[in-house]
């Protein structure tokens, strides 16, 4: 399969996975887990990619309390591809690190930025769009985002508003909007010109750079300095020292709202709109919807134990491994039992577990988190 030379895919894997507590923690977060299958959601993201791009000219951006288990999951990858953040400062930083540290390997670099938790069920056409995409972006100042068409009116993603029509279904973007409230997703979807965001782009290393020195003026050479000292003795200490005083900020606030605000034509973003399955298993609702619709089970029960009892029970999300369980009467749990945690919720309420997470930082509960 023909490998483009210039096309290197960037993993960000910083996130904590706090939805996903009590699983998901600080040194074992969602991407580190093997939530669909066997492998876990960063080895699944990884094997799909490297069709397109040998492992050598494979990138990851994560945080140091991940990076070990990480290059332990993915022993193929040299420990200086695998980039660990002294602090978090959002996607654009991240990505923007990468950007510049490509620029001086590759001047051609084309970054594929990917999430390193989702889950593509048709990965043959999840890597022919990503080709297409990459022409796109390789051959100007583009900018390219894979829209995925809603079929719900989802709060949890944020949307696209496609512009006009250009050669085979490729979309101008008009303008990007964050999670909108019900109403709102409910219009979007009504409309037929809205995609849900991906969070996958693909543009050169140099449009990205360029663009993060027009909007983010103060970080870009911040960023340029640290990526001028990878691979030299003084790169941690530079690093971090430097990191820490970028703008903790988005991507998407960062470099396409203002981008896009310059107009359809001026913008140069593009959106690509892709059928493939996707799936950024967002919550623990979104992983019991996503196995139910593989399973066979009629009620909609998912129970992960050493055996089961279901008795007028619908809808129910149960990880107790080693444990029997017994669902009598009740519907739409969320049930998740680690060593040291218990975790009981409602599938309507999932998406709140990340304040648990919130509280126990704020109570200095560190070992929970």
């Amino acid at each position: 399969m023909t490998k483009n030379s210039n096309f290197y895919p960037v993993i960000l894997a910083g996130g904590r996975g706090t939805r996903f507590w009590p699983l998901s923690r600080k040194k074992r977060a969602k991407q580190l887990l093997a939530l669909d299958g066997k492998r876990t959601m960063i080895q699944q993201t990884v094997r799909r990619l490297l069709p397109l791009a040998p492992a050598k000219r494979l990138w990851i951006i994560t945080n140091e309390d991940l990076r070990p288990a990480i290059l332990k999951q993915l022993p193929k990858l040299e420990k200086s591809q695998v980039v660990a953040e002294p602090v978090g400062r959002n996607t654009a930083p991240a990505i923007g690190l990468a950007a510049f540290l490509l620029l001086r390997e590759n001047p051609d670099a084309v970054i594929g930025m990917f999430p390193s938790d989702h889950v593509i069920a048709d990965e043959s056409r999840y890597r022919e769009a990503l080709r297409r995409g990459i022409e796109i972006a390789a051959a100007g100042a583009n900018i390219v985002v894979l829209g995925i068409r809603p079929n719900r009116p989802e709060t949890g993603y944020g949307y696209i508003e496609a512009g006009s029509t250009l050669t085979d279904g490729l979309l101008r973007v008009r303008r990007f909007t964050e999670k909108p409230d019900a109403d709102k997703a409910a219009e979007f979807v009504a409309a037929g010109n809205y995609f849900w965001n991906s969070g996958m782009f693909l543009w050169s290393a140099r449009t990205l750079a360029d663009a993060l020195r027009e909007h983010l003026p103060k970080t870009a050479p911040l960023l340029e300095e640290i990526a001028s000292a990878f691979g030299t003795r003084k790169f941690v200490t530079v690093f971090r020292k430097l990191y820490p005083r970028c703008e903790n900020i988005s991507v998407d606030y960062a470099v396409l709202e203002p981008r896009s605000a310059k107009g359809e034509q001026a913008g140069n973003i593009f959106c690509l709109p892709a059928d493939f399955g996707w799936n950024d298993l967002g919550s623990w609702t979104a992983l019991h919807e996503h196995l139910v619709a593989r399973s066979n089970q009629r009620e909609g029960n998912l129970v992960a134990g050493s055996g089961a009892f279901l008795l007028n029970a619908r809808g129910n999300f149960v990880h107790a491994p080693g444990k029997f369980v017994a669902a009598v009467g009740v519907s739409e749990l969320v049930v998740v039992e680690t060593p040291d945690a218990l975790l009981i919720t409602t599938r309507q309420h999932a998406q709140d577990v990340g304040k648990v997470v919130k509280y126990l930082d704020e109570k200095k509960l560190h070992k929970l988190t």
